[in-house]
């Protein structure tokens, strides 16, 4: 798909001049603001400090537009941000959640393997709670998402995630885990595998229509 960032710069700017805000879902956070963009040279750091390429479009998305901010759900995070309770905070890999970039994304179909999730047991509660936490040891294993950059979240520890190495590069893939729903690629009607830009543009498309209604 191809970008004209200009014009998503001009319709950011649209949603943040409208007198009336159109309703959407995180807009109250991010108020259609996004941040300062990025340097090649910083973009280029960052590849190098974690031996991988970012995907072209998100790229040029954090050099021409900006280094997150305004987009889908509660806003797109800053490169090496995800969120942490109230506030977004740096990640590092294989810090309990992010995995290793350089290594490929492990994932090409849906994965959800609940292998060993135990049944709930009132009468033996703390053997319950062992074997759950042995459960989502493995089940949150940061090499799950090797080759992986958190872009957004959804809210109740629902995220969404960049694939930047491997056969999945450049891909939106979806992470329900929280609800043991695992993790997915992010589909559209008209595309079974959804680009960076391609998920921003159908957000502000979508965001412009509600500003149109007004």
């Amino acid at each position: 798909m191809n970008a004209n960032y200009e014009m998503i710069l001009h319709d950011l700017r649209r949603l943040r001049m409208a007198p009336v805000k159109p309703d959407v879902f995180g807009a109250e956070s991010h108020r259609f603001r996004v941040n300062p963009p990025l340097t090649d040279e910083e973009v280029r750091g960052f590849e190098r400090n974690h031996q991988f390429v970012l995907p072209p479009d998100y790229r040029a998305f954090i050099t021409l537009v900006g280094n997150g901010g305004a987009g889908p759900y509660y806003g797109v995070f800053k490169l090496g941000e995800m969120d942490n309770g109230n506030n977004d905070a740096p990640w590092k890999e294989n810090d309990g959640f992010v995995g290793t970039l350089s290594k490929p994304f492990p994932h090409t179909t849906p994965w959800n393997d609940l292998t060993g999730e135990p049944a709930y047991d009132e009468a033996n509660e703390d053997e319950y709670e062992k074997q759950m936490d042995f459960f989502e040891r493995n089940y949150f294993n940061p090499g799950m998402v090797n080759g992986a950059v958190p872009i957004c979240h959804l809210g109740c520890s629902l995220r969404q995630w960049l694939v930047v190495t491997g056969p999945e590069a450049g891909n939106i893939w979806c992470d329900d885990r929280v609800d043991h729903k695992g993790l997915y690629p992010l589909q559209q009607v008209d595309a079974k595998r959804v680009s960076f830009i391609r998920w921003y543009r159908a957000w502000l498309d979508e965001a412009l229509s509600r500003l149109e209604d007004k």
